[in-house]
């Protein structure tokens, strides 16, 4: 009975009315804030956009956006089948990451032989890994508590806009020839050296500096480069011992919302092209259309959550993208392949809106930036065969007619892993407002046990209103 009651007690509720009430107007949020608060977060959503149109993962593996809408070109220019190609695939951190990303992306373009192209990749796929948990860390912790749901789904946004740019790219005539995918590695240089740039002009956030003041005030967390390492890894090793069950719970949620999402998108051109017959300039415009539907998901799915509630939110999103996946799979001809495209594209990123602050809010506090980027990367590294699978099974399963049978094996990927999320957000935690921005930083004493500013452990905004004797109740959750 107690595994039923805490079972009972983690269902997801709507969070407390404080928290859904006078902040309704997404105008007011997104003009309540500072022109240095929008460009921080400009900045990562930046390099959201370049994580999209780069790569449909930051990882070591084979979801390259270009690839994705490349793949049947590279696989006749590298002499390679397709399923062999898919297969392939705070501040200064940051920007050494993007400058790493268009020099590699740019070496990417000059490739030529097979061998190189993975070489070259399996490097773009290292530096790719580093920027997802800095860019959510630096963009949220910047924004006042009310408005990160909103801006939440935002910068989750600049993916799908990066995916309709080099989908917009791919309808120019040049691109289309066998030998034009290299303009795709071209542009995406340039953006992620614009990305870099940007973030060069602007200050070490409000955060940074004041970890670093109190770090000054106290002798014992300050010191040596290497001081700060050992106190890093010792904090580690209690974050892991203290949140065990929360990293698992990372790992398991993200993979499942990566096979959701590349299911719908790893060979999404493919299985138009291929299993529907359509050319690929109708091909990048369904692309393109289904885009538009991740897009209008991700800030509707952001926003919304700041009134469901986290979880509500992502199930929700889940249950529309099953319910519209045979609009997705059945039709034959492009306006119906299109409603397809955008109904399902708004229910996976509509979801994942909800993603960059729910992990934020749920991570150990002082490990915000790597803690998220590590779930998503392990995520991503279990799910890196999707694209192999639905290439392997689509091959093995065919219509009467003889035609690989993509969309169908996408969509039980899709399924499945939209069942798998509904179950993580049922069992799951929620942290709905917490404070995180008043946490200790990774290198500093007991920040792996989520000490906050005054020695206490770190308080959601439920225990802020049980102290103002408005709600709730404090519980440390996985």
């Amino acid at each position: 009975m107690p595994v039923l009651t805490a079972l009972i007690n983690r269902l997801p509720t709507l969070p407390p009315k404080s928290e859904r009430v006078g902040h309704a107007n997404p105008f007011k949020l997104i003009a309540s804030l500072s022109p240095l608060q929008l460009a921080f977060f400009f900045s990562g959503w930046l390099v959201s956009m370049d994580r999209g149109y780069e790569s449909r993962a930051d990882d070591c593996r084979h979801g390259f956006f270009a690839i994705s809408l490349s793949t049947s070109r590279l696989a006749p220019f590298f002499g390679q089948p397709v399923g062999t190609v898919t297969l392939s695939i705070t501040k200064w951190p940051l920007i050494a990451n993007l400058v790493l990303i268009a020099a590699f992306s740019l070496s990417t373009a000059f490739c030529k032989t097979f061998a190189a192209f993975l070489a070259v990749r399996s490097l773009f796929g290292i530096a790719m890994g580093g920027i997802w948990g800095l860019a959510i860390s630096m963009s949220l912790e910047n924004m006042p508590v009310e408005c990160r749901g909103l801006f939440s789904g935002f910068l989750q946004l600049g993916y799908p806009v990066g995916y309709l740019i080099i989908a917009a790219v791919n309808l120019n005539p040049t691109v289309a020839q066998t030998t034009g995918w290299k303009l795709l590695f071209y542009t995406g240089a340039g953006f992620s050296m614009f990305a870099a740039l940007v973030r060069l002009v602007l200050p070490e956030s409000q955060y940074f500096l004041d970890r670093r003041a109190q770090q000054t005030e106290n002798l014992e967390e300050g010191g040596s480069g290497a001081r700060k390492s050992i106190v890093f890894l010792r904090e580690v090793g209690k974050m892991v011992k203290t949140h065990w069950a929360r990293c698992i719970f990372g790992i398991v949620f993200m993979t499942a919302f990566n096979f959701y999402s590349h299911g719908s998108q790893d060979l999404y051109p493919t299985y138009i092209q291929v299993t529907k017959g359509m050319s690929l300039h109708t091909s990048s415009i369904t692309t393109i259309i289904g885009n538009c539907g991740a897009i209008t998901g991700c800030a509707i799915g952001g926003y919304v959550s700041q009134y469901l509630g986290r979880r509500l939110t992502i199930i929700m999103f889940c249950c529309l993208c099953c319910a519209t996946l045979p609009l997705w799979l059945l039709p034959t001809s492009f306006a119906g392949l299109a409603a397809g495209a955008f109904f399902v594209q708004a229910g996976v990123q509509g979801a994942y809106g909800v993603v960059p602050v729910y992990l934020s809010e749920i991570s150990p506090v002082a490990f915000r930036a790597m803690w998220p980027g590590v779930a998503y990367q392990i995520g991503n590294m279990v799910s890196s065969a999707s694209a192999q699978i639905e290439a392997v099974a689509g091959e093995r399963i065919r219509s009467p007619s003889g035609v690989p049978e993509y969309g169908k094996v996408s969509a039980i990927l899709i399924g499945v892993a939209a069942g798998v999320l509904i179950v993580c957000c049922f069992i799951g935690a929620e942290q709905h407002g917490a404070h995180f921005e008043q946490g200790r930083a990774a290198f500093e004493k007991d920040g792996g046990l989520d000490v906050v500013d005054g020695g206490e452990t770190r308080k959601t905004v439920d225990d802020d209103a049980a102290e103002k004797g408005e709600a709730a109740h404090v519980e440390d959750r996985v």
